[in-house]
């Protein structure tokens, strides 16, 4: 199992830019794929960005496409979303998730066994 804590939240003005970080517990780190998902207030969790395992597979929805960048470090059981040119629309609470599972269509949190807490975004025009 792992556990996932998130951090780097807050707040910032529209085009400003935030890192969140994730950080996994565990020492099997990399046979995990990684997702960030977030959920504004009265709305369904949605897709943000997914890492395969050795990070050679990125994904990211069409909302965050060209402004946020996720990485990880698998030496430091890290996971990392980058956000520039952030938009009041991306007010939210972020979570990091993980998955083990083979083949997992990583832009669905069904596939994902793993969640942190959360991490508060918001972001003032």
């Amino acid at each position: 199992q792992v556990q996932l804590v998130e951090s780097g939240g807050g707040l910032v003005q529209a085009g400003g830019s935030l890192r969140l970080s994730c950080a996994a517990s565990g020492r099997t780190f990399s046979s995990y794929a990684m997702g960030w998902f977030r959920q504004a207030p009265g709305k369904e969790r949605e897709f943000v960005a997914a890492i395969s395992r050795s990070g050679g597979s990125i994904y990211y929805a069409d909302s965050v496409k060209g402004r946020f960048t996720i990485s990880r470090d698998n030496a430091k059981n890290m996971v990392f979303l980058q956000m520039n040119s952030l938009k009041p629309a991306d007010t939210a609470v972020y979570y990091c998730a993980g998955t083990s599972r083979v083949a997992a269509e990583l832009s669905r949190s069904y596939e994902h066994d793993y969640w942190g807490q959360g991490t508060q975004v918001t972001v003032s025009s």
